[in-house]
């Protein structure tokens, strides 16, 4: 088979680990959202953000029944959601959300990333001042879709801010309109790839660009870790 074939083993055998976890945070987000709202996702708003960011990862449709129905029969465990806060290495402030079955495992984990890279767990709340929960909603572009009007249609709804590029439109909101835009788009059978509240840095740390790797690093490390739901981080 030789070496090419090797390369191309290693790559395939990465893209589905890394569908594997998507699909794990994904399914444990399901399961709160049935244990918060109930299974029915017409009289559930965050069950419909889940299905809908499930759908953007292509999760297959019977996984996500599975995951619906194991967490309306208490067959799924109890997850809680648990923030942690810290420095990383060169003073750069790290959030970890995460949902875990196993508080006492989770905490120790994200102690073990933060002191590896030589950084600090610090108290829970202590970096409030440092990001901003918005909404935030990641839309596919297509060629009938005019972000200009769409703009014009959504200001009502809470519009902070769009960006746009070549390939999507990322719509930003104040974390109190996140509901109101998840309708609006809804009722105009816009496609939502992933929605949701983000914590978005208000004062960034500059670096070098090697630290700034080795941050970026230590992200992707805790990112890996199935009871990590998100890092944020305030590079710039």
């Amino acid at each position: 088979m030789g070496r090419i074939f090797e390369k191309r083993k290693h790559k395939m055998f990465a893209r589905y680990d890394k569908m594997a976890k998507a699909f794990t945070k994904i399914g444990r987000e399901i399961a709160i959202a049935v244990r918060n709202g109930g299974p029915d996702p017409e009289y559930n708003p965050r069950l419909r953000v889940a299905i809908q960011n499930a759908k953007g990862v292509n999760m297959p449709k019977d996984r996500i029944d599975n995951a619906i129905k194991r967490a309306s029969s208490k067959e799924e465990g109890n997850f809680d959601e648990i923030v942690y806060e810290g420095y990383g290495p060169y003073g750069v402030a790290i959030v970890v959300e995460t949902a875990t079955d196993n508080p006492t495992r989770t905490v120790a984990n994200v102690r073990m990333y933060f002191n590896r890279a030589e950084g600090s767990l610090g108290k829970t709340g202590s970096l409030d001042f440092m990001f901003q929960r918005k909404g935030v909603f990641r839309i596919e572009k297509s060629g009938s879709m005019n972000p200009e009007d769409l703009e014009l249609e959504l200001i009502d709804f809470g519009l902070d801010s769009m960006e746009v590029d070549d390939q999507e439109i990322v719509i930003y909101t104040a974390f109190e309109d996140y509901g109101k835009m998840a309708k609006a788009l809804e009722d105009r059978k816009v496609v939502v790839k992933k929605s949701a509240l983000e914590r978005i840095p208000t004062t960034f740390a500059e670096i070098s660009e090697e630290q700034a790797d080795e941050i970026l690093e230590l992200v992707e490390t805790m990112e890996e870790d199935d009871d990590v739901q998100a890092v944020y981080h305030n590079l710039r």
